[in-house]
């Protein structure tokens, strides 16, 4: 099999769908678009395409389809000189990052991904539930614009958010709403992240009857205020996602996170313990190879409020968005403060060339839009959908006549430095 010896080629995989119900709709969904590309199974109109999972994660497994249909994971346990010295003494022989595409259509839940000892424990309890023992930290990249809630707001927005939502103190209570706006920067950061997972408990553990009751009153209180002024994007925001997910905590809670809209192109990076929920677009995704979550709201699913809320950080202000950093004149790298990936996004113009040096790990490359050949030590012709394993110490040299676009997944450079 070719590529068996890390000696230099690129290995085609087929990968791997998940049609979760917050999707987009068949040809409206990238996901689909490039899942039929990949594999040549055609598109179910109405079926919603939600995830492009690219990897050795066990949930949504890439296959070689070189010679006999392995997996990638048993296929690099055989030859895991393709990963590379320092990322085999790191990681073993496991790919240590899965790379992804979403195609958002509503909210996916309000949720957070356990750091490495929460992980390890929620596996052992809960095997059925949290499928792994690998923390979560994760990317997304927009490709169109892109929505998401993330982080919670600053001391400031909290206090008008409690000032102006009566909702909010019916649920906490007068006396914590009032300790909420005496709050002041010189109380400390401790303090005021007691009060904010009070608060937030206080929220996400409201009996349905109440919520019923409460959003009701949110809803009604919105759609007349629609008739005198123009509403803030959060409060139309509200208004979305109580029509997706009617009588859910989650869209009260969705007032104490930072809306945040990325342009094609911009970046959100998360870390463990953070709470997000990804609202609308389509984004390439990278992550620590794990599926876990843990949901508290925005969802029919599993839900474990007490362990997300006393899990977070709390901590306020909103967002680093990426922009990415110039690597060559067609490709930026996005790098967030994690050793298990990075990502470059490379526009090709018509009848041009670039070059992806060597470097001592193995790379994921998927191809979004156009054609054009990807030579190492033969030539490969690509095009939309095409995924493609390099291994470690592969210079790949990359040119097309019509146009290419594709994203690159990788170990973070930072570990080879």
């Amino acid at each position: 099999m070719e590529g068996v010896n890390g000696d230099g080629s690129l290995i085609k995989l087929i990968c791997c769908v998940k049609n979760s119900d917050w999707g987009r709709i068949g040809r409206e969904s990238t996901v689909a678009c490039l899942y039929y590309r990949n594999t040549g199974i055609e598109i179910d109109l109405d079926q919603p395409y939600a995830e492009f999972w690219m990897g050795t994660h066990e949930s949504g497994p890439s296959y070689v389809v070189q010679g006999e249909k392995v997996t990638l994971k048993d296929w690099i346990e055989r030859n895991p000189g393709v990963l590379g010295e320092i990322v085999v003494k790191k990681w073993g022989t496991n790919l240590p990052f899965l790379f992804k595409v979403l195609s958002v259509a509503k909210a996916l839940s309000i949720q957070a991904h356990p750091d490495k000892v929460l992980a390890t424990s929620l596996h052992k309890e809960q095997p059925f539930v949290y499928k792994d023992d690998n923390h979560k930290p994760e990317m997304a990249l927009a490709l169109t614009q892109f929505e998401a809630l993330c982080g919670f707001v600053s001391l400031e927005e909290l206090k008008v958010t409690v000032k102006t939502t009566p909702e909010i103190v019916e649920v906490i209570g007068n006396a914590k709403a009032e300790q909420i706006l005496n709050l002041n920067e010189d109380d400390g950061e401790v303090e005021v992240r007691l009060v904010l997972q009070s608060a937030f408990t206080d929220i996400m553990s409201v009996c349905k009857d109440v919520i019923v009751e409460v959003l009701a009153k949110l809803i009604s209180r919105l759609n007349i205020k629609d008739q005198a002024r123009h509403l803030t994007d959060k409060e139309q925001l509200i208004l979305r996602l109580e029509k997706q997910y009617p009588a859910d905590v989650g869209v009260l809670a969705a007032y104490l996170l930072n809306y945040v809209k990325l342009n094609p192109g911009e970046a959100l990076y998360l870390g463990s313990n953070e709470p997000h929920a990804y609202l609308y677009g389509e984004s390439v995704e990278c992550m620590a190879n794990s599926d876990n979550v843990i949901r508290a709201g925005l969802t029919p699913k599993h839900r474990d409020v007490e362990i997300l809320c006393s899990m977070l950080t709390y901590r306020q202000g909103f967002p680093e968005i990426l922009k990415g950093t110039v690597v060559n004149p067609y490709t930026m790298r996005y790098l967030p403060p994690f050793d298990e990936f990075e990502v470059d996004r490379c526009i090709l113009p018509p009848q041009s060339t670039t070059v992806f040096p060597s470097i001592p790990g193995p790379s994921i490359f998927l191809v979004v839009g156009g054609e054009g050949t990807m030579t190492t030590s033969s030539d490969a012709v690509v095009a939309e959908g095409d995924v493609l394993f390099a291994s470690a110490n592969t210079k790949i040299t990359v040119a097309t006549l019509s146009g290419l676009h594709l994203y690159r997944a990788g170990v973070s450079s930072r570990l080879f430095e």
